[in-house]
């Protein structure tokens, strides 16, 4: 690999990295957003570090090879071609970035199994009472853990709405998914929500399900699996930040 073009990838990438994470909001679907400013960065020292390179070597003309450059490169200046291959992801995040992990990851992972909730010192119940309202919208993270650990019952009787992405299973079946990070996609865990009496919308359309719960074992114990029987199902757009199973906070009126 030439030297112009080794300087031609290092500003390729950090254009790229500036493109997801300052241009954009791409960064999102492979990183927490806490972790923008390394981005950032990244790409900035990158740009830097290619600018100063081609500065040196005379961008975009070759440099005059001196004898020295003659004694000492042994025929090796141009690297290995296997270097091409660098290329790749960097003309990849800056001209089709890959779009968040979906229905493909979540078929293939074993749902994350909510943790038992620890025991109230105060006598009080582990699940406070859902909001006052004719439906209540939640993540799916507290849909699941109160379908499986929550014998109060206070999903009883609720109409309720989780929004995720569908996930086709077997046999016709299919869920409304959603997927946690806790550093970048690499260790993505996966939430999901089995869907009764509904057909199921295309795999990784995203879907907005309302419905009532759907007692499956024993509640209380590993045996209880959250679903849901849908009274409706709405297409929505791609959250900007797919990992974040957070219901937003409306201010009261």
């Amino acid at each position: 690999m030439k030297r112009n073009v080794q300087v031609l990838l290092l500003l390729f990438l950090g254009v790229g990295l500036l493109h997801i994470s300052l241009l954009s909001d791409l960064y999102l679907r492979y990183v927490r957003p806490g972790l923008q400013p390394a981005l950032i960065a990244s790409g900035v020292l990158l740009i830097v570090l290619g600018a100063v390179s081609a500065a040196r070597d005379g961008f975009p003309f070759n440099r005059p090879r001196t004898r020295d450059d003659h004694d000492h490169g042994h025929g090796h200046a141009g690297g290995p071609r296997v270097a091409w291959l660098l290329y790749v992801p960097a003309l990849t995040i800056l001209f089709l970035a890959p779009p968040a992990l979906g229905s493909y990851t979540a078929a293939r992972d074993d749902a994350k199994a909510p943790t038992a909730p620890k025991p109230s010192v105060s006598g009080s119940s582990l699940f406070p009472a859902l909001p006052v309202g004719q439906a209540v919208e939640m993540s799916l993270n507290d849909f699941t853990s109160r379908a499986v650990w929550d014998t109060s019952g206070t999903l009883k009787g609720r109409t309720v709405r989780l929004t995720g992405f569908v996930t086709p299973g077997r046999h016709g079946t299919w869920y409304v998914s959603r997927l946690a990070i806790s550093c970048c996609a690499a260790d993505a865990t996966v939430r999901k929500v089995r869907v009764h009496a509904a057909a199921a919308p295309p795999a990784d359309a995203w879907v907005t399900v309302t419905g009532t719960w759907h007692p499956t074992g024993e509640v209380g114990t590993d045996g209880a699996a959250p679903a849901l029987d849908a009274t409706a199902v709405r297409r929505v757009t791609e959250p900007k930040d797919p990992y974040n199973d957070v219901v937003a906070t409306r201010g009261r009126g």
